[in-house]
């Protein structure tokens, strides 16, 4: 097993990373990778950091995680209770960078072991909107430099295998009507009472549970913004709703946009917010096959959108794999345990061929 996971943990936590402040955090990777693994190719495109071997081995394995965290919640500084790490980032996912570090090191110590040529890809602005992401800044800037066969990335999983992700679609409905006194509103048209029959179905619908793979996604559709009206006095001639979906990676961005504007009938303008597609599970892959069944490793579906379908999108296959309970993501009393940090780096190393030690 390595150093102390759980201590360079803490010490990663030290350092703030609130989105798109990130750039201490990336000076402190990019300077340990050129101290500990200075065989690797180190690259930076603004402030992500990406790393990598040359061997020739004709298979290319990635480990990306973000910098970034949300911001602080009375929890920046790290806190170590026995094998349990308290503070921010210590699940999402610092937790997670400590053990790719970790790997990497290893890489350049037995890099004549490795099984496979290895990418570690540390990037900026995961918690945030999508124009800032850095593996966005990366693709647009030197794609090749994210090129791989298998990208595994270190999102809290609780050591689980999260396969796939649900895609997100954010909808918005325009309604409209006309203008009149309040105290005659005969003579106009209330648009936020056009809303009634659209909420009816919204609220009524039941949303699906798809089979992919063998896993079941559950899929959800809620409304979660509605604005409107001018003044008390005033029929209000404008109401607009929006819509959060959650697709199943059964269905494409296309066709769950169309399932949505069916349930909005009635509304004068739809436009689309954000749709960020699912990525499949990919469970026929046989690097994520092996990647599961020589560790028995435990799987179950991905609730959330994460950066699998980036690279999904661009036919990398993708799954989630790292330290941390995505529960306490988040939250105030965010932690990571030891036993999730030395467990993932045990499987980590195991597949790569950098140990021999029984799963």
């Amino acid at each position: 097993m390595p150093a102390d996971l759980l201590a360079l943990t803490a010490e990663l936590i030290a350092v703030p990373s609130v989105s798109l402040d990130e750039r201490a955090l990336a000076d402190l990777v990019e300077t340990r990778l050129r101290e500990r693994a200075p065989s690797l190719a180190i690259e930076r495109v603004g402030d992500n950091v990406v790393a990598r071997t040359d061997r020739g081995l004709g298979t290319r394995v990635l480990l990306g995680g973000h910098l970034d965290t949300v911001p602080v919640n009375d929890n920046a500084s790290p806190r170590i209770e026995g094998d349990r790490l308290h503070g921010l980032g210590a699940a999402d996912m610092k937790g997670g960078l400590a053990v790719m570090l970790t790997v990497a090191e290893a890489a350049h110590a037995l890099g004549d072991r490795l099984r496979f040529d290895l990418t570690v890809a540390f990037y900026v602005a995961e918690e945030v909107a999508d124009e800032h992401n850095g593996l966005r800044q990366v693709f647009d800037a030197a794609p090749g430099l994210l090129d791989a066969d298998l990208a595994i990335l270190m999102e809290p999983t609780g050591a689980w295998v999260e396969a796939g992700c649900q895609g997100a679609l954010v909808v918005e409905a325009t309604f409209h009507g006309a203008r009149a006194h309040s105290a005659r509103p005969w003579m106009g048209a209330n648009a936020i009472h056009k809303l009634g029959p659209v909420l009816d179905r919204i609220a009524a619908h039941e949303s699906e549970t798809v089979l992919v793979d063998g896993l079941e996604y559950r899929e959800s559709l809620e409304a979660v913004h509605v604005s409107g009206g001018v003044a008390n006095n005033v029929v209000p001639d404008e109401a607009r709703l929006r819509v959060n979906r959650r697709i199943a990676p059964r269905w494409t961005g296309e066709e769950a946009l169309a399932q949505v504007t069916a349930l909005l009938a009635g509304a004068d303008a739809i436009e689309v917010v954000n749709l960020s597609p699912p990525a499949p599970p990919n469970l026929w892959n046989p690097l994520i096959a092996e990647f599961i069944g020589t560790n028995d490793l435990a799987t179950r579906p991905k609730l959330g959108w994460t950066d699998v379908a980036r690279f999904a999108s661009r036919g990398i296959p993708a799954l989630n794999f790292g330290p941390g309970d995505p529960q306490v993501a988040h939250t105030r009393d965010e932690f990571v345990d030891r036993i999730e940090l030395d467990a993932c780096y045990a499987v980590l190393a195991r597949f790569l061929g950098l140990i021999d030690a029984p799963a």
